[in-house]
C-alpha cells in the first residue's frame, strides 16, 4: 500500500508545476486520502480529501492559479501534444498513467452540431484514483445466488464511492472466489473510471477474465461485447438513457448478468425516472446496493431485494 501510494504521488506530482507540486507535498493532507486537485486561472488552489475542501497553503492566504501554471499543467498532462489528444478532449477529460482522470473547461469549439475539440482552457480538476481492494467483499453474501451475481444496481449520490464499489466486484466476480464462480466479465467503461485505461491499457485490477472497451458509448459497447467476446456479466457505470437502458434489457434477455451503477440517493428516487422505472416494475434487477456518503465514501446503507424490500441493514453490514 505505501509504494502504491508513492507511486501516485509519483504520477500526479510529475504533471504539476513545481510551485504547485511543493504545496501539495508540504501541505498536511496524507496522500492516500487525497481525492481532487482543482486548478482554476486566477482562483485558489483546492485540494479535495477525506476531510473536506482545503486551500493551499491556506485559506487565508492562498496560492493564486495562474494562466502559466494551468498552461505548464496541461503540456505535462497531454505529453507537449495537445492534439493528440482531441479525441479524449470532446469528453472532457483526459486519463493519464496510474489512471487519473483529468477534467478540463473552457471554449467548446462545434462542427457540424458535435463538439470538436476545447480550447482556452481555463479550469483543470485531477481525479485521483484510489482502488480499494476488499471494500466489495461484504457485499457478496448478498449478491450471490448458486456462486452466479445477480443482476445489481447500485445506487449513489456522485462522490459516494459507487464506481469503487463497482470496480472491486467486477474484480472479484472475474477473479472467482470460494462464494462466487470466477465469470468472464465484459466492461463498457465510457469515462475511463473504472479501468482508467492508459493507452488502452487498464491501470487498475479488474481481474484475469475480465474484458474492457474503454471511451466507448455504453449502448454500443454493450452490443459490441456480446457479439464480440461472449460475456457471462457485463458492467457499466452511471447508465440513465433509453439506449443505454434498452441495451441493458437486451442483455438480459441474452442471459448475461449485469452491474450497473446510477445517480441517485434512493431507490425511490431512480423509480420516478422514466426509462429505469419499467425496469425496477418489472423486477429486472434482482439487488439494489444503496450508498452514502457518512464517514466516508461507499459506505453501504443498505441492500434491498427486487421488490425493494430491506435485505441487510448497512450497520450490520459495516459492524
Amino acid at each position: 500500500m505505501i509504494i502504491e501510494n508513492r507511486q501516485k504521488e509519483k504520477q500526479i506530482l510529475k504533471i504539476l508545476p513545481a510551485v504547485i507540486g511543493r504545496l501539495i507535498r508540504e501541505s498536511n493532507i496524507p496522500f492516500e486520502e487525497l481525492e481532487e486537485i482543482r486548478l482554476r486561472t486566477g482562483n485558489p488552489l483546492i485540494c479535495v480529501a477525506g476531510s473536506g475542501e482545503q486551500m493551499l497553503p491556506d485559506r487565508r492566504d492562498p496560492h493564486i492559479v495562474t494562466g502559466q501554471e494551468l498552461a505548464e499543467a496541461l503540456e505535462y498532462v497531454s505529453r507537449y501534444s495537445f492534439y493528440a489528444f482531441e479525441q479524449e478532449m470532446r469528453q472532457g477529460f483526459l486519463t493519464i498513467e496510474g489512471g487519473h482522470r483529468v477534467g478540463l473547461t473552457g471554449k467548446v469549439v462545434m462542427e457540424q452540431g458535435r463538439i470538436k475539440t476545447m480550447t482556452y482552457i481555463s479550469s483543470m480538476n485531477i481525479r485521483i484514483a484510489h482502488e480499494v481492494k476488499g471494500c466489495a467483499e461484504p457485499l457478496i453474501p448478498y449478491l450471490v445466488k448458486e456462486k452466479r451475481i445477480s443482476h445489481t444496481l447500485i445506487i449513489a449520490p456522485p462522490r459516494c464511492g459507487k464506481t469503487t464499489i463497482l470496480r472491486d466486484l467486477i474484480r472479484i466476480v472475474s477473479n472467482g472466489s470460494e462464494k462466487v464462480k470466477g465469470s468472464v466479465v465484459g466492461v463498457v467503461d465510457e469515462r475511463s473510471e473504472i479501468g482508467g485505461c492508459y493507452m488502452g491499457i487498464a491501470q487498475n485490477e479488474l481481474g484475469i477474465r475480465t474484458d474492457i472497451l474503454d471511451c466507448c458509448p455504453k449502448e454500443e459497447g454493450m452490443l459490441m461485447l456480446i457479439r464480440s467476446m461472449g460475456p457471462e456479466v457485463l458492467a457499466v457505470d452511471e447508465i440513465g438513457s433509453q439506449n443505454e437502458v434498452s441495451a441493458l434489457e437486451y442483455a438480459m434477455h441474452c442471459g448475461c448478468r449485469l452491474i450497473a451503477s446510477v445517480h441517485g440517493e434512493s431507490l425511490e428516487e431512480v423509480r420516478k425516472r422514466p426509462f429505469l422505472s419499467e425496469l425496477i416494475k418489472q423486477k429486472r434487477f434482482d439487488r439494489y446496493v444503496i450508498l452514502e456518503h457518512q464517514e466516508h465514501a461507499g459506505r453501504i446503507r443498505e441492500i434491498l431485494d427486487e421488490n425493494g424490500a430491506t435485505v441487510i441493514d448497512g450497520e450490520l453490514l459495516c459492524t
